[in-house]
């Protein structure tokens, strides 16, 4: 009884039993409501149904870890169903997504069967195995620096953020810049069907199936945080200097001397003889490591109105960033691709630059865009909007949710675990990082599982729509380098008439 909720109990017996049987039947109902009001403030809210389902995951204890070395079992192996997350239906994924039926089509009549599997194994870096929620991995070799280790860490929070969700499913993963399943070899009545490993890139002469690259959880040998928090920083800095106040330059900072075409971009920086709208810096990695990345800050390097994405050994991790600042990429035309950039639309997007011609393209692009800022300005909005919405987080989990859950239907045998294998955990990778490592790990670690389901998949292209797609993209690259050719030979004329 909450006397303090009910006046009536206080009124004198005489004047209460001088009210009328409807003045009674009131009381006792306010009573009776104040009573539930206050039984209510004293208990916890337990409708509510995003904090009953609100669970986070225990800080991992290594030095318990450390004695046994032996995964715990923990909640990210518990089967999560759909009554766990959100009411809301979950959003419809983006357009890219549609690429991963592409991805793995060439396995759609056959199936990927364990022999193919096998062949896979001829450059993969690790075999990843999941049986019954739990990750397991067989290592062939080392990869380049840290990439395997955050490739893996990245798999691992899929798994908490999805906890119980992946289906089993053996693949191969290869760690290297270019892709290798050569399609020329896989082609014809008699040919072998390819086998399936996972990159982080292609290009339209390959098959290899296309994966989010380690960056997205840090790479600590060049200082490079992990991506959401990363992502939320570039959000403030395009903050700090208007477009129209930035620099009026197009600029380009890395290490140039990874392929030719980046030692032809060097060419195109500022010199005493010629301006070509174009502010080149090569990246001494050695001397930023010595001075602990001061100079390497990449939220820092959006002050100028134009960027410049050129491919490295391969594709490059890169393309995210310049996309990031606000400002239009001038993208010179690429042979790889990774997970996401086959749905870039140019001009929409970017600004397509001639890879045969990079400095006078380049020119082109910076003086249109500062006669033409209201278009210009739009381009790099585009861009910025799409990586900031398109590649967030949440979309690059369930890129990685449907791109394994597709690929296990598609197995025609049942996955096992190898003698070699062994069972890999949270734990393995938090404890044995150290330094900008541990510290990029610990950031990008997921604390809790999602409170939606992941993304719907839009169902695959038809051969038309890929075909309309390529030809739309063929022909704004056309309209764009014929405007660039009228402005040279307008340029030109210009120069000999004053001449």
């Amino acid at each position: 009884m909450y006397l303090l909720f009910s006046p009536f109990l206080f009124l004198p017996s005489s004047l209460f039993l001088k009210l009328n049987l409807k003045s009674l039947w009131i009381a006792q109902k306010l009573n009776w409501f104040l009573q539930v009001v206050g039984r209510s403030w004293r208990k916890p809210i337990r409708n509510s149904k995003r904090l009953r389902n609100r669970f986070e995951y225990q800080t991992i204890n290594c030095t318990a870890f450390n004695i046994g070395r032996k995964c715990p079992i923990t909640n990210s192996t518990t089967f999560m169903d759909d009554s766990d997350t959100d009411s809301q239906p979950p959003p419809t994924c983006p357009e890219y997504f549609r690429w991963i039926h592409e991805d793995l089509r060439p396995w759609s009549n056959t199936g990927i069967t364990r022999e193919m599997l096998e062949r896979a194994n001829r450059t993969a870096h690790f075999r990843l195995v999941i049986l019954n929620g739990r990750v397991y991995m067989e290592k062939f070799h080392r990869a380049f620096q840290s990439r395997d280790v955050f490739s893996r860490w990245g798999i691992l929070q899929l798994m908490r953020r999805y906890p119980g969700k992946l289906p089993d499913l053996e693949l191969m993963f290869d760690c290297e810049d270019r892709p290798f399943i050569k399609t020329s070899e896989f082609s014809g009545p008699d040919a072998p069907s390819p086998p399936p490993l996972f990159k982080y890139c292609r290009d339209s002469d390959t098959l290899d199936i296309v994966f989010p690259d380690w960056s997205f959880w840090g790479w600590p040998e060049v200082n490079l945080p992990p991506w959401e928090p990363l992502l939320k920083s570039f959000k403030e800095a395009n903050k700090w200097i208007k477009w129209s106040k930035r620099e009026p330059y197009a600029y380009w900072k890395g290490n140039p001397y990874v392929s030719g075409m980046r030692m032809e971009l060097l060419t195109c920086n500022v010199s005493k003889d010629q301006d070509w709208n174009a502010r080149i810096y090569a990246q001494n990695w050695d001397r930023e490591a010595a001075q602990k990345f001061k100079d390497s800050n990449l939220t820092k390097q959006c002050t100028h109105r134009y960027k410049i994405y050129i491919e490295g050994i391969g594709w490059s991790v890169s393309q995210k960033y310049i996309l990031a600042c606000d400002s239009p990429t001038l993208l010179v035309k690429p042979q790889f691709y990774d997970f996401f950039s086959r749905s870039l639309i140019p001009m929409e997007h970017y600004w397509p630059i001639n890879q045969n011609d990079k400095c006078r393209s380049i020119k082109f692009a910076v003086d249109w865009g500062n006669s033409h800022e209201q278009k210009a300005q739009a381009i790099g909005k585009a861009g910025s909007r799409f990586i900031q919405h398109d590649l967030n987080m949440d979309y690059v989990y369930d890129y990685m949710f449907h791109l394994l859950s597709e690929y296990s239907k598609l197995l025609t045998f049942k996955p096992t675990l190898p003698p070699n294998a062994r069972e890999l955990c949270p734990e393995k990778i938090f404890c044995k990082v150290e330094g900008v490592a541990k510290s990029f790990i610990t950031e990008s670690m997921v604390k809790s599982p999602a409170e939606r389901r992941p993304c719907t998949l839009l169902p695959p292209y038809d051969p038309p729509s890929i075909l309309k797609s390529a030809k739309r993209k063929e022909s704004t690259i056309s309209k764009v380098e014929t405007l660039e050719r009228q402005y040279w030979y307008n340029n030109n004329k210009s120069k000999n008439s004053k001449d």
